[in-house]
């Protein structure tokens, strides 16, 4: 039984509809740096998630951002995406033997009457195996094993909003999807339209919106409380060189955040003095002991350990070709704020 299509099956061309409401915007085997570029024409499944806040990687403002192309292109992997990607074609293979079924790679797809509505359909599913003559697709995902809760009563909330997305560009009544979990969990599900009409709806919507800003030019703006790695991540690569000078409203969101920014300096600057004086009492009360109980239960105690270092100078000098190989410069950027202003701040 064939379980994947084989390598030299004819891919489908450039412009064909492939799915009942998707064409085909690149073959599977297209050039990495043409897919990342040709991604920035519409919004795909992984931008949903970014969207909704459900993902570590980005937000609506990376979104903007990215489509835009203000960002570089991000031709760098992450570990999850790299090792997702090595594994892929493992789990289409299982799912396939499980199914008895067979799938076969597609590519960048686009609505045919919402172009900027896209996805990257993982697998395309020959024959399904629960509703004959239905025509569906494979989403394919690696997590960690910390993640397995997650999946205990189906599909999470970010792999349930890009596969339905998925489902609503491609014009599918379901969708297939076969997870990893940590090396040896495999699992599967099946997402139905019909039980997430109005959320494919809002979904649909809400992406619709977030385009029309993309095209006008006009940024969303995120929520106060909105992870900030994202952020401070994208501001970075926006601005990888800085120079000049910007001038700040005294009574502006800017001066809130550099108020709010020497508040938390100054908590945590608080904070670790505590630590360290509590540190200390616990030292004393110990005396010359390893360890302290409470009743008849351990309440804390003193380990001795270590970790490694480098004397980099001594590397430097008495082995400068393995200094050189190994040692590399890592630059990042620090908030620096004149003391007068800090001194301003906390009077």
């Amino acid at each position: 039984m064939t379980i994947v299509s084989p390598a030299g099956a004819a891919a489908p061309a450039a412009g064909r509809r492939v799915t009942p409401t998707a064409r085909l915007v690149l073959p599977a085997d297209a050039d990495r740096d043409a897919w990342l570029t040709a991604r920035r024409r519409g919004i795909g499944s992984s931008d949903i998630a970014a969207m909704l806040g459900l993902s570590a990687y980005g937000n609506e403002l990376t979104v903007y951002y990215d489509k835009r192309g203000e960002l570089p292109l991000d031709d760098e992997d992450s570990e999850p995406a790299y090792w997702g990607r090595s594994v892929e074609e493992n789990i289409a293979r299982r799912w396939a033997a499980s199914n008895r079924t067979s799938v076969r790679r597609i590519g960048l797809v686009a609505n045919v009457d919402r172009p900027w509505q896209m996805c990257t359909l993982d697998r395309r599913v020959n024959a399904c195996p629960i509703e004959p003559g239905a025509v569906c697709a494979l989403e394919i995902k690696q997590r960690h094993q910390m993640k397995a809760p997650l999946f205990r009563r189906g599909c999470p909330d970010d792999v349930l909003a890009q596969t339905l997305h998925q489902a609503d560009v491609c014009g599918f009544e379901h969708m297939h999807v076969g997870v990893l979990i940590g090396s040896c969990d495999y699992r599967q599900f099946t997402v139905r339209v019909a039980e997430h009409q109005q959320l494919v709806l809002d979904l649909r919507a809400a992406a619709a919106e977030l385009w029309q800003r993309i095209v006008d030019g006009r940024p969303p703006v995120l929520s106060p409380d909105a992870d900030p790695d994202p952020l401070l991540k994208m501001y970075r690569r926006l601005h990888p060189e800085r120079s000049g000078t910007v001038h700040i409203d005294r009574d502006g969101d800017a001066q809130d955040a550099l108020a709010d920014y020497l508040d938390a300096v100054s908590d945590k600057a608080e904070a670790e003095q505590r630590r360290k004086r509590a540190q200390a009492r616990l030292y004393e009360v110990l005396g010359g002991a390893e360890m302290a109980v409470l009743g008849d239960r351990p309440a804390y105690s003193v380990e001795q350990r270590s970790k490694q270092g480098a004397d980099l100078a001594r590397l430097a000098e008495r082995w400068p070709e393995a200094y050189a190989d190994c040692v590399e410069d890592r630059p990042y950027d620090q908030i620096s704020i004149p003391t007068d202003v800090r001194k301003r701040h906390n009077a």
